[in-house]
């Protein structure tokens, strides 16, 4: 595997102006290396001609820069959020050519920041199990995880500084973790969802795809907020992070490392990077314990199931009965067993997604962060399946923000570690995984350029 540094000066390559990252690109706007048109047209050339990983599923044909603080900010959009100058398909044969009438509220949000939509990236349809046709930029005939896979994609492959996703199970998470790149998931509600598709309200995140933590920081520090249509989860409390002081790391973190009930399903090689990782950061000053989450959390898996399940089929059973040839045997599925589930179990089910979310506090206190897996392994062949999520939804079923960050690779593939935090402490999270990625010292690296075919 091929591997190149990121690292530009003031005699950038342009041909590598594509490569830097979104707070490395604006301060070199700022700086006046780099012109945003210039950056733009680098990042359109590279979706052009990285187009063998059928990354997106359509691309601005002249992308412009729009007025404002992001002035040259490409962005890649999944597409199941609403845009109302591209189609947004939702990944389905059934909204083939869908142009909505608005855009949704995290994309009106980007375009008034001064960012340019690149284009639309690959999801599953409905952010559920059928999967699309992108590929893992590192390994052409691997998955790059799902169902954010275009977004992760475009990141990994140096298209764009930073693109969006969704997770309702562990569809950033994993894909980051698949790709090579940071995946943020913001605690539940930190990113209005108006305009973005459900697939079940209780658990749906927006969640970022960047390269590196400080990007994901800066993003979401400029992103969070409220809308009226969307009334659920709470708002974040605001923070800055600006182009010349970075995101302080967090000091000899204390961190919990959970192998969690599920440890044996991961492969040799995820688990041995956990534990020589869990070595470095001690190495470093990390403050490292191990935890054991009391047994009441072990019915995450089969909660977050039952919400899904009901909720999905609330979504989406009028549109499998009215289109039954263009809507996916996995969705049919998901339908069917939400409406054999009693509406006790799913009211309950909810009851202890709530007490658990709370009651989780109580067991992270006096810790920054839970270091845990965020995939089984690395990226599996095949385009049939994204991956198992299973290491991700106790943490979306919970609400609470997530990162994964690159921290290995096996057999020329990514592999990452997952730090979760207590709800509605993004910052501290960030913070911790700053320091985390200081300790790492990995490059930013992309794959070797392949000419689309």
């Amino acid at each position: 595997m091929h591997r190149r540094g990121v690292r530009l000066r003031k005699s950038a390559d342009p041909s590598m102006l594509n490569h830097l990252g979104l707070v490395d690109a604006l301060r070199a706007f700022r700086d006046g290396h780099v012109t945003p048109g210039d950056y733009l047209a680098a990042c359109h050339d590279a979706a052009l001609a990285r187009s063998n990983l059928a990354a997106f599923t359509v691309l601005a044909a002249a992308p412009a820069p729009g007025d404002g603080a992001w002035t040259g900010i490409s962005v890649g959009v999944k597409d199941i959020i609403a845009t109302a100058d591209m189609p947004t398909a939702n990944g389905s044969p059934v909204y083939a050519d869908h142009v909505p009438a608005a855009d949704a509220w995290i994309v009106a949000r980007l375009k008034a920041l001064g960012a340019s939509v690149l284009g639309k990236t690959v999801s599953t349809e409905f952010a559920w199990r059928h999967p699309g046709p992108t590929h893992n930029p590192w390994a052409h005939g691997h998955t790059p995880g799902g169902s954010s896979s275009g977004s992760a994609a475009a990141v990994a492959a140096g298209i764009v500084p930073l693109s969006l996703g969704t997770q309702t199970f562990g569809s950033v998470i994993r894909p980051a973790a698949y790709c090579g790149v940071v995946g943020l998931k913001p605690s539940y509600g930190a990113i209005p969802r108006a305009g973005v598709h459900p697939l079940a309200p209780s658990l749906d995140h927006v969640g970022l795809f960047t390269r590196s933590v400080t990007d994901a920081a800066f993003a979401l520090a400029h992103l969070i907020g409220q809308d009226e249509v969307d009334l659920h989860g709470r708002p974040l409390p605001s923070f800055s992070v600006d182009l010349d002081t970075d995101l302080a790391p967090r000091e000899s973190p204390r961190l919990a490392l959970l192998r969690t009930t599920i440890w044996d399903s991961a492969e040799p090689e995820q688990r041995a990077l956990l534990e020589s990782t869990t070595a470095a950061f001690r190495a470093a000053g990390a403050h490292v314990s191990d935890l054991v989450l009391p047994a009441a959390f072990e019915g995450l898996w089969e909660c977050a199931r039952t919400i899904l399940a009901v909720e999905a089929s609330v979504c989406f059973r009028a549109l499998v009965e009215r289109f039954p040839d263009r809507t996916s045997q996995p969705l049919k599925d998901l339908v069917a067993e939400g409406a054999q589930i009693p509406a006790v179990t799913y009211v309950e089910a909810l009851r202890r997604q709530a007490d658990l979310r709370a009651d989780l506090n109580a067991v992270l206190a006096g810790t920054d962060a839970v270091l845990t897996l965020p995939a089984s392994g690395p990226a599996p062949e095949g385009l049939a399946s994204t991956g198992d999520p299973a290491f991700c939804v106790p943490w979306t079923c919970l609400g609470v923000p997530a990162v994964t960050l690159p921290a290995g690779e096996s057999q020329g593939l990514p592999l990452g570690i997952q730090l979760v935090g207590a709800y509605r402490n993004d910052l501290a999270l960030l913070r911790t995984a700053r320091w985390c990625e200081t300790v790492l010292a990995r490059p930013i690296t992309f794959p070797a350029f392949c000419p689309a075919t």
